[in-house]
């Protein structure tokens, strides 16, 4: 039997079914960036079953990876009520990015969060690109801002991207911004830490590094 939810439907059975630090990230930032509210029959046919088989075979449960957001249509990720949904047809290590940061989204700053484990009760900006990234087994333990300069191949990639220099870093994914700075977010929410947020105006001054392949 289809699964037909609409991007809101979906939004909220997240939060009912999801524990841990994603819960507190709803509300925040609304429907802003959800664009038109779209049906999902489509996305829920073999396709995605075989897709979401695929994830379970191929993809080891890191620490933020689950399969709970459906995609949306269209070719980017949307944000709604604070999480981000994939797009239909992308990559599985673009999703299982996208479900482990959403653990985080919510959880507070801390200078150094993140970095002595994946597991923490705050994140840094380079602490939670981390987090998303290990989700989908593209680190293998916390990296500061630095050390991104060195990680992957050089330059954007087709779906991921991490922007970073000695003092910042944040990742582009499928269209959405993974940030602790709310630089650039016409509807940034009150407090500091990990959030999904549109793309910036400019990238000036970071290096851009992206997974092989992605």
């Amino acid at each position: 039997m289809a699964l037909i939810l609409t991007v809101v439907d979906a939004a909220v059975a997240y939060a009912q079914d999801s524990t841990g630090a994603a819960s507190t990230g709803g509300g925040t930032q609304a429907n802003d960036y959800a664009g038109a509210q779209t049906t999902g029959a489509s996305q829920y046919g073999h396709r995605s079953r075989h897709r979401r088989g695929h994830h379970a075979r191929h993809l080891k449960s890191g620490v933020g990876y689950y399969d709970a957001a459906p995609p949306v249509a269209g070719p980017k990720a949307q944000i709604v009520n604070g999480l981000a949904y994939p797009p239909a047809g992308a990559p599985p290590e673009v999703v299982a990015v996208i479900q482990a940061a959403n653990k985080i989204v919510g959880m507070p700053y801390r200078y150094g969060g993140g970095h002595q484990s994946f597991h923490d009760s705050a994140y840094d900006c380079s602490g939670s690109v981390s987090y998303a990234l290990h989700g989908a087994q593209l680190v293998k333990s916390p990296l500061a801002s630095s050390d991104f300069e060195s990680w992957g191949d050089t330059g954007p990639g087709m779906w991921i991207t991490v922007y970073t220099n000695p003092g910042h870093a944040y990742v582009d994914v499928a269209g959405i911004r993974f940030d602790t700075s709310s630089a650039d977010d016409p509807h940034a929410s009150s407090g500091s830490g990990p959030r999904w947020r549109p793309l910036r105006h400019s990238n000036s001054g970071y290096d851009a590094r992206h997974p092989t392949g992605l």
